[in-house]
């Protein structure tokens, strides 16, 4: 279940709210208000509960009180269960359908993550650009009807194909294993291991002579009780937690582009005429266009290309593929820090750092390539890792690999809310000017972006040591 909370901006005004769920967060135009005369009116009933919750207002944390009002929880106990299930289930299920052992389905398999993105991002921009606007301008019930009606039309196509799918039991993995239940079969290994620490077996030499049964060595005593095979799959999960570890600055830096980003946009020139303004959240249109366009070439131009070169069916590897998206993500960071030195610089040129409701007057434009580039390393990133977690856990746990893969994206939202506060909290001492400042032409988000930046060299500097002594459960 993926229950985050995100700060989000206001489109028209850049005024951060807080989103209690997934679903608003896409949204980006916050719910509960809306525009009047170009600016935010009076709320109309928000999204909350009994009692209290956290917000933050550029960083700064502080306890509010919403006044209760009647609402169904159980439309949100409904909405959380049914995204948990389906966000995991729907990857795992879809990827089953292929046979790893058919040349041609295994090329196929990994087209699948691509185009299941693609997909995705599709119905992404279609909510940013249509519903928002039903929602905002006609009527909240029709904007609800609309993603009732088309969840019901996919249910009704999934269940028409029901009679053809195929249906992975994970029997594949469990031969000759003494245990049916792989929670139990690793578990086991790590309480042998446990048990004989102060032991050397003289039988480890029956463990595989590959180059995975040289890591986590402590592991090697528990052949004494479980099986050769059994402790190398434990390793193999063992194995993914530095990837994971690694991709968690990742999901900080994900975290950026409907928060910060969209605050940067709004205090910029947003006028494409002199009667239209675009809305600053708008500008994350691009990041799914990105997708949208670079998909198409990175699956029918690049992976023919690299698979001619490497012979490899996906024509990279899989840490290859999530190394190179965090690379590009530092280079989004810092064309992002540099657009927020110049926006400072314009401000402080045309007088207005003591006016943070003032126009800088600098397009908006300039954040495009941010986002752009954000989008592509999404391709990279974001689908890379979703191909990786399924295939390097035992069959029976792909569900569970994928939903390590949707944990970076939640745990990275918490971890970088965090770094927000204790900065803000750091940087506001003595009476000195946080970086998160309400005023953005006196704060210094740019210092924020060069940390992340140099955050995810480190992890991309630590993924691709990792990458390179890393042993695949199959041939990628």
């Amino acid at each position: 279940m993926e229950i985050l909370w995100l700060h989000h901006v206001c489109g028209s005004c850049g005024e951060i709210r807080l989103l209690r769920d997934r679903l608003e967060s896409d949204n980006l135009l916050h719910r509960g208000v809306r525009r009047v005369d170009g600016g935010c009116s009076v709320k109309r009933q928000p999204l909350a509960w009994n009692g209290s919750f956290f917000a933050s207002d550029m960083g700064f944390y502080r306890r509010l009180f919403s006044r209760p009002f009647s609402y169904n929880p159980l439309n949100l106990f409904f909405l959380y269960h049914g995204e948990g299930g389906f966000k995991v289930c729907l990857r795992a299920f879809g990827a089953d359908q292929f046979d790893e052992q058919d040349p041609k389905e295994s090329k196929a398999k990994s087209s699948y993550f691509n185009w299941l993105y693609f997909a995705i991002s599709i119905g992404i921009l279609t909510t940013r650009l249509i519903t928002n606007y039903v929602q905002e301008n006609l009527s909240w019930a029709l904007g609800y009807a609309i993603p009732c009606l088309s969840m019901m039309l996919a249910l009704f196509l999934f269940l028409l194909g029901i009679k053809t799918y195929r249906f992975s039991t994970g029997g594949e993995g469990r031969q000759g294993r003494k245990h049916d239940n792989p929670f139990v079969r690793i578990g086991r290994v790590f309480v042998a291991a446990a048990i004989n620490r102060r032991q050397t077996p003289s039988d480890t030499c029956l463990l595989l002579p590959t180059e995975s049964s040289k890591k986590f060595r402590f592991l090697d005593r528990a052949v004494i009780s479980c099986d050769s095979s059994e402790v190398e799959e434990a390793k193999a999960v063992l194995s993914l937690v530095p990837i994971w570890l690694c991709s968690l600055v990742f999901g900080i830096v994900y975290a950026q582009s409907p928060t910060f980003f969209t605050k940067q946009g709004s205090t910029m020139d947003r006028s494409i005429s002199s009667t239209l303004l675009v809305p600053a959240a708008t500008l994350q249109c691009f990041i799914s266009l990105a997708i949208l366009v670079f998909i198409p070439i990175y699956d029918r131009v690049f992976v023919p290309i690299a698979r001619s070169i490497t012979r490899k069916p996906a024509g990279i590897t899989t840490l290859q593929r999530i190394s190179t998206g965090i690379f590009l993500s530092i280079i989004s960071m810092v064309i992002a820090a540099l657009v927020e030195m110049k926006r400072l610089k314009t401000a402080r040129d045309h007088g207005l750092v003591d006016s943070p409701n003032a126009t800088v007057p600098m397009s908006v434009c300039w954040l495009i390539p941010q986002y752009i580039l954000f989008g592509v390393s999404d391709v990279f990133t974001m689908v890379g890792l979703q191909e990786f977690f399924y295939g390097q856990v035992p069959p029976e746990l792909r569900s569970m690999g994928l939903a390590l893969y949707l944990s970076i994206i939640g745990i990275g939202n918490f971890l970088s809310s965090f770094m927000v506060s204790v900065i803000e909290e750091a940087t506001s001492q003595s009476g000195q000017v946080s970086w998160f400042s309400n005023n953005l032409n006196q704060a210094h988000l740019d210092y924020f972006y060069w940390l992340l930046a140099c955050l995810s060299s480190l992890a991309f500097i630590f993924i691709v040591y990792f990458a390179k002594s890393y042993v695949y459960n199959s041939p990628k």
